[in-house]
């Protein structure tokens, strides 16, 4: 009887083999390191270039929308009691519309900072916060993305006669320090909005491979990101 036991026991060891440890941070190589961020980044950055970069990606949401500067804000009422309520409803159109216009230049910039990064930086990403890499693309990518947003922004800020009216009250407000000079130019106001609102959407999606990475398609980000939350 006792041999029929063994036997039995013997069979249930060879069919049912001991689960595998599980991997931890300093477990993963560095292959897989860089793999697994650059899948993540990858899927955050499309994302965000898909949702933003179409036709109301800042208008139609509420979080994002950018609205008029608020030294502009303050005549706002003014404007439409002057009969200007149609240019001032136009010129938030205008300026939703040119960041979702200069959103697709993100892709190129965010691809390159991916090639650039280091083992280093990689891990030192996927080790830290929920927005870590969000942070490295902010570093790396920020300055370039203001140079292509730019033109952009200008461009379309061209068509639109209360821009330049709001431009030139604008200056002299500023040389009586009414206003920032931040907000001094309407085509730099509309860039650093876009890229804000970039930033927040690519931190969202970053948040949500960390927090979920068994739902992602990707095999490496499970194993990976699976790794770092134990």
């Amino acid at each position: 009887m006792r041999t029929v036991i063994f036997r039995c026991l013997a069979v249930l060891v060879m069919i049912c083999p001991a689960p595998a440890q599980a991997l931890s941070i300093a477990d993963l190589s560095n292959k897989d390191a860089v793999e697994g961020l650059k899948a993540a980044l990858d899927k955050g950055t499309q994302v965000a270039v898909q949702r933003l970069g179409a036709e109301n990606g800042f208008l139609g949401n509420d979080k994002l929308k950018i609205p008029l500067p608020d030294s502009l804000k303050r005549v706002e009422s003014a404007l439409h009691l002057a009969g200007m309520g149609k240019q001032a409803d136009e010129l938030v159109l205008r300026m939703n519309r040119a960041a979702e216009a200069a959103v697709p230049e993100a892709k190129a910039l965010f691809v390159g900072a991916i090639k650039q990064m280091s083992v280093q930086d990689a891990k030192g990403i996927l080790s830290g916060g929920n927005d870590a890499a969000t942070q490295y693309f902010k570093r790396t990518t920020s300055a370039p993305l203001e140079q292509k947003f730019m033109p952009i922004v200008r461009k379309s800020m061209a068509k639109v006669n209360l821009a330049e009216i709001y431009d030139q009250y604008a200056g002299k407000a500023v040389q009586l320090g009414l206003i920032s000079k931040d907000d001094a130019q309407l085509e730099s106001y509309v860039t650093r909005k876009g890229l804000e609102g970039l930033f927040v959407v690519v931190a969202e999606e970053e948040a949500k491979i960390r927090a979920n990475p068994v739902q992602e398609s990707y095999k490496i980000l499970q194993k990976v990101f699976g790794a770092i939350k134990l």
